[in-house]
């Protein structure tokens, strides 16, 4: 079981690294502006949902061996139910309205959550 616990946070930290360092960039190089943007903004909910279900499988299996790390991961889900519900949906009706100002304020936002997790998922990972 513990073999499964480490293979859980692993593959949370891990997908979360290759959408933030790897897809995202190489989708708005590769991909022209508009066309990038649509579909990042396609992919985000298919993410966070990613995020929600990896971070609470990895919690419930971590649980047994280390309840703080556990913990560390239950904050990633919680945390993830308002950047998908709330800030997901006011990006892009910043992005919709042309109100770039406050499109990178709640980008920046997001985009700091996002480094917290993942920051937390290696430490998780660190202390297995």
């Amino acid at each position: 079981m513990e073999q499964i616990a480490l293979l859980m946070s692993s593959f949370l930290f891990g997908g979360m690294m290759l959408f933030a360092v790897g897809f995202g960039p190489i989708v708005l190089k590769n991909l022209e502006g508009k066309t990038a943007r649509l579909f990042i903004r396609n992919t985000f909910p298919h993410f966070y949902l990613f995020v929600l279900v990896s971070s609470f499988l990895a919690a419930v299996t971590v649980f047994v061996f280390v309840p703080f790390a556990s913990m560390a991961l239950l904050a990633i889900f919680f945390s993830t139910i308002p950047a998908r519900q709330i800030l997901m949906p006011a990006i892009n009706a910043a992005t919709d309205d042309g109100d770039w100002k406050k499109f990178k304020l709640l980008h920046a936002l997001s985009v700091v959550i996002t480094l917290v997790h993942i920051v937390i998922a290696g430490v998780v990972l660190c202390v297995l």
